[in-house]
């Protein structure tokens, strides 16, 4: 669980790194990126920040290779901005949410078709044995209380 100081860190980090990436950084490769998440070690030395792009594999390629040659600009930005002791090192991963959420959209897709398909088959049908499987005793004496003899 991370601390509310690297908490606030973090989200600084993430803001600072979006800026940059939409005013300073002006790398042709660079594609439409999000910013998702930014995660720090516990000492702060190390941030991992998470991106997403809209676009192919190309797209997706192209805004790596321009991620890594900007990384030390937009560390030097990140350490003037936050002004602590030891800037944290940047290391950009794809995050894999979007298509992660992709298919188990898929997934759900599928299993509401197959649910569709039993229900569809079960129309009309009936249960084997009686409509009330579970035996009942319909004798007075349960009604009586334990001990009133």
């Amino acid at each position: 669980m991370a601390s509310p100081r690297q908490a606030k860190l973090s989200d600084r980090i993430k803001e600072i790194v979006a800026a940059m990436l939409e005013r300073r950084v002006k790398d042709p490769r660079l594609g439409f990126v999000t910013i998702t998440d930014v995660r720090l070690t516990g000492d702060g030395q190390h941030a991992s920040v998470f991106y997403t792009v809209m676009g192919d594999e190309k797209a997706r390629e192209d805004t790596a290779a321009a991620l890594v040659s900007a990384t030390g600009l937009i560390r030097s930005e990140v350490g003037k901005q936050l002004s602590v002791r030891h800037t944290p090192s940047l290391e950009f991963f794809l995050d894999a949410v979007p298509e992660t959420a992709r298919e188990i959209e898929e997934l759900l897709a599928q299993a509401r078709e197959r649910d569709a398909r039993v229900a569809e088959q079960a129309q009309g049908k009936q249960f084997a044995g009686d409509p009330d499987p579970y035996k009942r005793h319909d004798d007075d004496d349960d009604d009586e209380e334990p001990g009133d003899d």
